[in-house]
This record gives C-alpha cells, structure tokens and sequence, in this order.
C-alpha cells in the first residue's frame, strides 16, 4: 500500500514539472476592469488592464483599450470582468442621455443598463426608436441615451408627460 502511494506520489510530481515546463499556448489579450467599477462614469487609463485569456475564454465583442478609454459603462462591472463593446455606452458625440419619469412605473421592474427599447410620447408616437438604458434610479426614473436630436425630442414631450417604453 505504502509502494503504491510513493508510486501515485512521483507521478504526480512528474506531472506536475511537466505541465510547469510546456509552453503556455496562444492568449489573446482583452480589457478587463482593474478594479470594482460603476455605472455611467467616463473609464479612465487606471480604471482599466490589459490580461492574457486562452482563445476560447475572450468574449466576442472584447474592446481594445483605447476603445474602451473615454466611455461610461451601461452597468457596473467587477475587477477582472472583461468588457466588451454591449457593456459600453456610445462613444459618439452625437449621442445624449436624458432622465424620463415613466406612464406606467411598473415597467421599471422590467430594465436594466444596457436594455434596448423604443420610447414613445402622448399619441404612440415614437420619440426614438433602440435607445439603450443607462440606468434605472429610485424605482421610477429611467436615463436612456440615444442620438442629440431624439434625446432633445424626449426631453420636451416628458416635461409635458410621462413617456412609454417598450423593450425590444
């Protein structure tokens, strides 16, 4: 009994310097959050760090990091989460974020940062159409962004009144 376990023991040593000394494999190397971070805050160069990941484990849509610099999050990521391009709001200057107060609060139960609806004003008229939600505050305030001109357009009609979102 005693041999057998010497026996298991080497092997596994032997196992164990071989897998120490084989070459590691191709990475690829993706952005992922250098620490806790929150929603809806332009990224920083020290909110975020370059890390190797085996080929199969890199997410689809992984973002470089000048991509990811500059950009605000759709929803808080923990240290080491990868991000991709769905986790990031819009670069693009001709994008706004403006703050509605829901027709029917019961929908809010329903978002998340990053969901992608349509909001429709008085007379189911649609004010923009694949706005995404950048974050849903106190049960009844919903921050949606979308292109300057529709932003402005949801703006004026929910000073009016209330407006509808329906999920995409």
């Amino acid at each position: 009994m005693v041999l057998i376990r010497r026996i298991l023991a080497g092997v596994l040593v032997l196992l164990a310097v071989v897998l120490a000394v084989l070459p590691a494999g191709p990475s690829v190397d993706v952005v992922v959050a250098a620490r806790d971070l929150p929603p809806g805050v332009p990224l920083t160069g020290d909110d975020v760090r370059v890390a190797s990941l085996p080929p199969p484990l890199a997410p689809s849509g992984a973002v470089s990091r000048t991509e990811a610099v500059g950009r605000a999050l759709v929803s808080a990521a923990r240290s080491g989460e990868p991000l991709t391009d769905a986790r990031l709001a819009s670069g693009s200057p001709e994008t706004s974020s403006v703050a509605v107060r829901l027709a029917d609060p019961g929908v809010v139960g329903l978002l998340r940062p990053g969901s992608r609806v349509d909001v429709v004003g008085e007379g189911a008229h649609v004010l923009a159409s694949d706005a995404s939600v950048v974050a849903v505050r106190d049960g009844e305030v919903v921050v949606v962004s979308a292109d300057r001109a529709a932003a402005r357009r949801i703006a004026a009609e929910s000073l009016a009144a209330p407006v509808a979102l329906t999920l995409r």
